[in-house]
């Protein structure tokens, strides 16, 4: 009941069935699309196993109190080739980096293209892997970019979006605290918040870039958001 009335809230239309435009806090509105990814029960199960082997929890869901907005790139230049990496509930054969730790495939809970329309790919209070040791209470939104995993070329409406995503996601989620670039995750290892318990599994990350995280936070200061 209290989710739904926070919803009501939010909203100020719904356009259609797959597009929702919500009402901001400071009076601006953002639209998200409905694009989802597969998230059957193999999804689901693979989520519980990954919780179990390396936060060391056994939660009867995968549902999340989101405590920390990461943002990131998909290193990918188009929206669907960039959708279809996500789209599997199994890690793709090319992914030989991550894929000792779980077969799990990566993903997010949206994905802005560069023309800055925001997906939604996933229940946002359902468990995405996309950030080592911080999953667990961590939103991802993937922006279509980073050419070559080392461009800055994220675009302006992608900044605009994800300054109205940060917005809508800390009015619906006051639990969270952090906004962090997907580059910074480690930083986040003293935190109580860094769950991961297997020392080795770590990756290096570039994305998405420290002048992309610098203007999302001046826009977004007013929210107090941590930084790492």
């Amino acid at each position: 009941m209290k989710k739904t009335l926070l919803l009501v809230a939010l909203c100020s239309a719904v356009v259609s069935a797959s597009s929702h435009t919500y009402r901001l806090p400071n009076n601006e509105t953002i639209t998200i699309v409905d694009k989802p990814i597969d998230f059957g029960k193999q999804r689901v199960a693979m989520t519980k196993e990954y919780i179990a082997k390396h936060y060391g929890l056994h939660p009867k869901t995968i549902q999340i109190t989101p405590k920390i907005i990461v943002l990131h790139w998909t290193a990918d230049m188009g929206l669907e080739s960039s959708f279809n990496r996500l789209k599997p509930q199994r890690l793709l054969t090319d992914r030989k980096d991550i894929a000792k730790a779980s077969a799990l495939n990566v993903s997010a809970h949206f994905l802005v293209a560069r023309d800055g329309t925001i997906y939604q790919l996933m229940p946002d209070n359902y468990m995405a892997r996309h950030v080592i040791g911080l999953n667990y209470y961590a939103l991802g939104v993937e922006n279509v970019g980073g050419k070559g995993n080392k461009a800055d070329d994220l675009t302006p409406a992608q900044l605009q979006s994800n300054i109205k995503l940060v917005r809508y996601l800390k009015a619906k989620y006051p639990t969270i605290q952090y906004l962090i670039g997907h580059h910074e995750y480690r930083k986040m290892e003293k935190t109580p918040l860094w769950l991961e318990k297997d020392k080795g599994y770590r990756t290096t990350k570039k994305d998405p870039g420290d002048r992309f995280m610098r203007d999302v936070r001046k826009e977004v200061k007013d929210l107090h958001l941590k930084h790492p």
